[in-house]
């Protein structure tokens, strides 16, 4: 009989991942701390087995639960204990936040709707370990057109031609773009070579009648605004 019972009985876990469940449906992503969420997130793709320590030591090797969803799948694939399956829960987790991110940020102009604009900046390029140039480009009402990543590399070291920038715009009957660029060393103080490349662009936009509205650097720690530092 105890035999029987061994085999039926149903592993410690389930009953927690259930509670995890109620507490999520009831309260939200706020119910739980990050590596309670990381840990549902996680069990949705691995069924079997505790998957809390997993959680635990993910959001301890890569600092924090947004940095979990941001890293590479290479690097993801160097924690113990995490197969392709959670591997791809964790990057569709990321997908979908920057999907959201993005469709909100489309539905007002952005410079109406100016932390949206940042918030989708610092989930799509915040936590990059390299550095990477985006263009937003705007319609005549300030809606965002497109994101597209101009560059990989560093300003300072990697030419960006205005022509292609501006080339680019007309392409897509743009009337205004924003120029975003992380700094992954932390520090969103702009650099001379960040300055320069940004004139320029400036100065090929407005032979177009574009409008250049602003240059973000985005950083883990904060971010800077060429407009609001005075340089645009």
């Amino acid at each position: 009989m105890d035999v029987e019972k061994s085999k039926s009985a149903k592993p410690h876990y389930h009953g927690h991942r259930q509670r995890l469940r109620d507490r999520f449906i009831k309260g939200g992503a706020t119910a739980l701390a990050d590596y309670e969420l990381l840990e549902l997130m996680l069990c949705m793709a691995m069924p079997r087995g505790d998957v809390k320590p997993l959680a635990k030591s993910l959001i301890a090797q890569f600092g924090s639960f947004a940095n979990v969803l941001a890293a590479r799948p290479e690097d993801l694939k160097t924690a113990k204990g995490l197969g392709d399956a959670g591997i791809a829960a964790i990057k569709i987790a990321e997908a979908c936040a920057l999907h959201l991110s993005r469709e909100r940020a489309m539905e007002l102009p952005v410079i109406a709707s100016w932390e949206q604009l940042i918030d989708y900046c610092r989930a799509r390029i915040g936590h990059l370990k390299n550095e990477e140039l985006h263009l937003l480009f705007l319609d005549r009402k300030n809606r965002l057109i497109a994101d597209e990543c101009h560059q990989h590399g560093t300003v300072d070291h990697t030419p960006v031609y205005p022509r292609e920038v501006i080339k680019r715009a007309l392409e897509l009957h743009a009337s205004a773009l924003i120029l975003v660029h992380n700094h992954p060393s932390g520090d969103a103080t702009p650099s001379k070579g960040d300055i320069d490349m940004t004139r320029k662009i400036i100065d090929a936009a407005k032979a177009m009648e574009i409008t250049v509205h602003d240059h973000i650097i985005i950083s883990r720690a904060g971010y800077n605004s060429f407009k609001t530092l005075g340089l645009i």
